[in-house]
């Protein structure tokens, strides 16, 4: 969430390069200058600005999952045995280590996390799910969604 400092810092044109390069992260300067109304030189400083300031974290790919074989997703609730900060801790340690798990939520709710796995296929989930994610500390017991569609999974399919 964006703070009272952050929006003072940001002016119109800040904020429309961030909303353009979210994406469309690949757009060359030019045409990213040309799009908000300054120079070229201009927005380069600026852009660079927001990448030195922790605005623009990085740039990647979008992938087509299904073409490199990660198209099912699953999301995972997990319940913890233990919520102790040293617990939690230990159990965000470990999760981050999961390469199938591709985002972990702490959640207020009857449930402790979140986790949205990308697997090749169900076999592969079930395999992840037993041999990794319930063997995470303090995990008490998990319940699986398995996805059937991916609806809108990102700023890109805003544009469709």
């Amino acid at each position: 969430m964006e703070s009272k400092a952050d929006s003072e810092t940001l002016d119109r044109h800040d904020r429309r390069m961030i909303a353009i390069l979210e994406t469309e992260g690949r757009l060359p300067v030019t045409e990213l200058a040309r799009r908000v109304g300054l120079s070229k030189s201009p927005c380069q400083v600026r852009l660079k600005r927001l990448v030195e300031d922790g605005y623009i974290l990085g740039f990647r790919a979008v992938l087509d999952m299904a073409k490199i074989g990660r198209e099912h997703v699953a999301f995972t609730e997990v319940k913890l045995s233990d919520t102790t900060e040293k617990a939690l801790a230990a159990f965000n340690a470990a999760v981050k280590r999961i390469a199938e798990v591709e985002q972990c939520h702490m959640i207020a709710g009857p449930f402790d996390f979140l986790l949205k796995v990308r697997t090749r296929d169900i076999a592969a989930y079930r395999r992840v799910l037993g041999e990794s994610i319930s063997a995470l500390p303090h995990v008490a017991n998990t319940s699986t969604y398995v996805s059937m569609q991916a609806v809108k999974d990102g700023p890109l399919d805003a544009l469709d």
